[in-house]
């Protein structure tokens, strides 16, 4: 089997990439080209497999179409993972061309290359909770109203439709995930858990004095990247194509991670972490929760990692980066964070 994933430097792509590598799959991944080495979560993956042909790396970009289209027609995969994307929803506001260009062009590309290829292939696009908007206060499932809030939102609402129509006029195995919230301790370091995370690590190794975030009020459905992967690769081997949420089924809300995560330290959040308005987003979503009853029924998929968990494993990594850092601020090699922001 073959399996082409865009987005593979990634959080989700280095899951999604290792579980696909243990089932013994050929891996094609994209990686955009930058003035920066940018491979940094898959290099373990690239070393480990670099004496053999089962991960091939390939600089393209979802806006370069007939690159793209081009790689597809070479490598013929059996699968593909459409996970690339400017995914920082505040961003999204501050690069909405970009940030829309680059979550509606590439899945059109990609689906339009599928359409005129001889071999079938099968299609997972990510798509995202963000799509739901956030007004409702209640468990969200496959059939509930989108209503996106950012541009980020609205470009993966149109990935999400475009990918239906694919499959309903040309019969392509072409699926979607509607994925809450998955963290990790790969996750960017400009996303909120793993600011607090990273925040946490240095506040503990005196190398930073305080975090200042945005609304603390803001709920989410967090879950384990790790866990969303497999959903991931489940779709992709159910009889039919089919869309479907994944999601753990609790909200917890941002002051929640901030207290969870100092507390996997011993210490009071309150006494570190401050609110300032002008990190709220243009246009806040409030409340997501997810009901993934229909992947659990259909799929078999359930989160293995519960909050607490997750929270304690990204801090846990953070603590043992933060170490490093305090290493080398010792030896004059770094400049110490004093206070850390949300933007």
């Amino acid at each position: 089997m073959k399996a082409l994933i865009t987005g593979i430097t990634g959080q989700d792509g280095y899951y999604l990439a290792k579980l696909l590598l243990e089932k013994d799959y050929e891996v094609h991944g994209l990686i955009r080209r930058s003035s920066n080495i940018n491979t940094y979560r898959i290099d373990s993956l690239i070393s480990e497999y670099s004496d053999s042909k089962k991960l091939n790396l390939y600089y393209s970009d979802l806006l370069d179409s007939s690159s793209l289209t081009n790689l597809i027609n070479n490598i013929l995969p059996d699968e593909v993972y459409n996970l690339a994307a400017q995914s920082h929803v505040a961003v999204s506001f501050k690069n909405p061309i970009y940030s829309t260009n680059t979550s509606t062009i590439g899945t059109l590309t990609i689906l339009e290359s599928l359409r005129n290829l001889e071999k079938d292939v099968k299609f997972y696009q990510a798509s995202s909770s963000e799509m739901y908007g956030g007004q409702f206060n209640g468990m969200l499932d496959e059939n509930s109203e989108f209503e996106p809030k950012s541009p980020y939102a609205a470009a993966k609402l149109f990935s999400y439709n475009i990918t239906k129509i694919y499959r309903e006029s040309y019969g392509i195995f072409a699926v979607n995930g509607i994925l809450f919230n998955h963290e990790s301790p790969l996750r960017g370091e400009t996303f909120v858990t793993r600011k607090i995370s990273r925040a946490v690590g240095r506040i503990y190794n005196k190398i930073q004095n305080n975090l200042t975030l945005g609304n603390l009020e803001a709920s989410r459905d967090w879950g384990y990247a790790g866990d969303y992967v497999q959903g991931m690769y489940m779709m992709l081997q159910h009889h039919i194509a089919d869309d479907w949420v994944l999601a753990t089924g609790e909200t917890y809300t941002v002051k929640d991670f901030a207290k969870a995560a100092f507390e996997c330290v011993d210490l009071d959040w309150e006494e570190y972490v401050l609110t300032s308005e002008k990190y709220f987003r243009p246009n806040e979503v409030d409340y997501l929760l997810g009901d993934s009853s229909k992947a659990r029924k259909e799929l078999g998929w359930k989160n293995e990692v519960d909050f607490k968990s997750l929270v304690s494993k990204m801090v846990e990594s953070d603590l043992l980066l933060a170490e490093r850092e305090k290493v080398l601020i010792d030896k004059g090699l770094l400049e110490p964070t004093w206070e850390y922001s949300i933007k």
